[in-house]
């Protein structure tokens, strides 16, 4: 289909599957703005998977619904937002139409026909929204600004991971005050303190909290992140999470799952490792694995630190 044949009906804003509070909130900002800038109310936010507890939290908090579950990309419409790669999308048809992409990755994307893309590197997909909403003169409510402050909060880490820029501590500093949030650092502790709260998880539960595909040269890639505020909290899961990881690698036919297991207050990660090739996993942790785990001082950020480690030996 065309994008012609889709001029008049629903266009769905959706972030990646195994969605986080960045993706989920971006799926609705973009679409508010989308509706705003034409003047529709074509553009549909949605989500590719169940949301996450600080995903319900903010919504919540900030007086927003929780959005349609889709589990098919096939015969609709698309704006991608906070992802782009084939792996970490749904399942698509030649009926499926990518209409743009918003996203402050790497672009790994490959189509029949020009789209506009958007890429910034940015700590947050709605850094980047939140730069269109002002260039473009829109209003942003105090809820609103509470909900894309929640996600720049939630994916920079409260600006500890490497990947904040000082663009996105200005952006946090304007919707703090938009928002009506004397200390978003406070606010930023209590939103991860309802995140970190995975002891009565499931081992499968934990690892797909915030989980993406990568594909390598060499294979698939499952990589997993849990942020924390105190690693005891998950450390008597270590050797369950392992037997699980495995599992999953073998009725995926991955070549590795990896799930780093972030301390935020110490600012470094566990990480946990089931691999066809521990020489060339060490080469891209640039540490030695014990029983398939190892703590690494300073180590944040999936998209910054470990992804490009990755592709670097297994592409």
């Amino acid at each position: 289909m065309t994008k012609c044949e889709y001029m008049n009906d629903t266009i769905y804003v959706i972030g990646h599957k195994s969605p986080d509070l960045d993706s989920v909130v971006a799926a609705i900002t973009y679409a508010i703005l989308k509706n705003k800038l034409e003047g529709t109310d074509r553009y549909i936010p949605a989500v590719a998977g169940e949301i996450n507890k600080v995903t319900e939290f903010v919504l919540e908090k900030y007086g927003f619904e929780k959005l349609k579950v889709l589990d098919s990309a096939e015969n609709k419409a698309f704006i991608l937002v906070d992802h782009n790669e084939k792996s970490q999308r749904l399942k698509e048809n030649e009926n499926t139409l990518i209409m743009e992409i918003v996203d402050h990755h790497k672009l790994n994307f490959s189509y029949s026909e020009p789209i506009p893309v958007l890429i910034k590197a940015w700590g947050s997909t709605n850094s980047i929204i939140y730069k269109e909403y002002k260039n473009n003169n829109i209003e942003i409510d105090k809820n609103l600004a509470g909900l894309m402050l929640s996600a720049i909060l939630d994916d920079t880490v409260i600006t500890k991971s490497p990947t904040c820029t000082d663009f996105d501590k200005e952006i946090i500093e304007e919707l703090a005050k938009l928002a009506g949030v004397d200390n978003w650092q406070e606010y930023g502790m209590e939103m991860f303190k309802v995140k970190s709260s995975i002891s009565e998880m499931s081992a499968e539960e934990i690892i797909k909290l915030d989980y993406k595909n990568f594909e390598f040269e060499q294979g698939k890639i499952g990589a997993g992140q849990v942020e924390v505020v105190d690693l005891k909290e998950v450390e008597n899961k270590y050797d369950e999470l392992l037997v699980e990881m495995k599992k999953i690698q073998e009725a995926g036919k991955y070549h590795s799952i990896v799930l780093m297991i972030t301390d935020i207050i110490k600012e470094g990660s566990v990480v946990l490792v089931v691999t066809n090739d521990q020489e060339k996993m060490e080469k891209a942790l640039e540490n030695k694995l014990v029983d398939g785990q190892v703590y690494i001082e300073g180590l944040l950020s999936r998209k910054k630190q470990l992804t490009p480690n990755l592709t670097e030996v297994f592409d």
